[in-house]
């Protein structure tokens, strides 16, 4: 039997694109990295601008990381950590797993959405591999069914030429809108297109002669 995944709280306002990657990188790093973690600025730009696991690939400064950091942080979903024990820099963590009460599983969904955009059930089963082990697919669909209660997450409807429904964050605003890919048009159909309009070219050349020699 499947436990459901334990999610709750609320938020005061929907994060912009850059505070959803940076948040997604801190709830990530926490994860993968938990010997470097919390994050230095330096770290934490580094994971925002990584070119593997994320989508799509970003290129923010250190103002920008920081001001989204300053932002969040009245909304009680990261914590500046000063310098103590030996450590002469200043590092951020993320409480948004507090604040949403979001356990291990529920947690590493939201962080792999937030830098990776919209998924399905199977994607997000690899892509938390690193973060959390889930046994099942069905495992990962009742977590994120759990998280949609809470309204973090949302099923959204199946795209032409898709042949599974992805999952969407609702946390912060994505970085592109989920579009359905173009449709690829038969070469037999577009054969018979460029004939018509070579035919159509004739035509017009025709009668723009025949009206020539009226005038």
């Amino acid at each position: 039997m499947v436990e459901p995944c334990a999610a709750g709280g609320s938020f005061q306002r929907m994060l912009t694109v850059i505070e959803g990657r940076v948040l997604g990188c801190l709830m990530e790093k926490e994860r993968t990295v938990p010997d470097q973690y919390p994050l230095s600025m330096n770290a934490l730009v580094l994971a925002c601008n990584q070119s593997s696991s994320r989508e799509p690939i970003m290129h923010l400064d250190e103002f920008e990381v920081d001001a989204s950091i300053t932002s969040m942080k009245p909304q009680g979903l990261v914590r500046i950590v000063h310098p103590s024990h030996g450590r002469s820099v200043t590092r951020y963590r993320q409480v948004a797993d507090e604040k949403f009460e979001l356990d291990g599983a529920s947690a590493s969904i939201i962080a792999v959405l937030l830098v990776r955009g919209p998924q399905t059930v199977a994607e997000l089963r690899t892509r938390t591999e690193r973060l959390h082990t889930f046994d099942s697919a069905n495992e990962v669909d009742a977590c994120l069914h759990t998280l949609a209660e809470s309204s973090l997450v949302r099923l959204l409807d199946r795209q032409v030429g898709q042949k599974e429904q992805r999952w969407q964050q609702l946390i912060a605003e994505e970085a592109e809108v989920v579009t359905a890919p173009a449709a690829i048009m038969p070469s037999s159909v577009a054969g018979s297109l460029a004939d018509r309009v070579v035919q159509l070219e004739e035509r017009v050349a025709k009668l723009e002669a025949a009206l020539a020699d009226l005038l």
